[in-house]
């Protein structure tokens, strides 16, 4: 394989890790936001009470909001569905908590800091900006990604 082909390959494989690194939080997280169950199991109740102790604005909807976007919108990352929506979407949802959450705690991730939501929002930005890539439902379903024109040279399939 010569060097255009590598990189042609890997520019085509690469974003399922990346879809991979930020889904599989998120749907950790949702599960545990939505149906209380897993390491992160609060359920919707606790994460509204929690959300309105930061003085969100309708914390139950808020709460539905985020539970339901990460937990649908990390299955939807996973198989490649609106991965450019989703992960633009994430990146709000991620910034958002780490100037609610954990900006005061610093930088650590032990100590509730800014480490994990600070990388999961740049994941996500690196996932809104790159696509799907060639492993996703949107190129098995559609020949391409929805929501866009086919222009993006780094996601076309050959």
């Amino acid at each position: 394989m010569d060097r255009k082909s590598a990189a042609t390959s890997a520019t085509r494989w690469s974003p399922i890790f990346i879809r991979l690194a930020l889904g599989i939080p998120m749907v950790v997280s949702g599960f545990g936001k939505v149906l209380a169950v897993g390491p992160k199991s609060m359920g919707i109740p606790g994460f509204s009470g929690f959300l309105a102790s930061l003085g969100v604005p309708l914390p139950t909807v808020a709460a539905w909001g985020v539970g339901l976007l990460e937990l649908v919108g990390g299955l939807f990352l996973l198989i490649g569905l609106l991965v450019r929506v989703v992960g633009a979407l994430v990146a709000v949802n991620m910034t958002v908590a780490t100037v609610l959450v954990h900006l005061p705690n610093g930088y650590p991730a032990s100590s509730g800091g800014v480490e994990l939501t600070l990388s999961l929002a740049l994941v996500a930005v690196a996932v809104a900006l790159s696509g799907p890539g060639s492993f996703s439902l949107e190129r098995a379903l559609f020949d391409g990604e929805l929501l866009t024109d086919g222009a993006n040279p780094a996601t076309q399939a050959d």
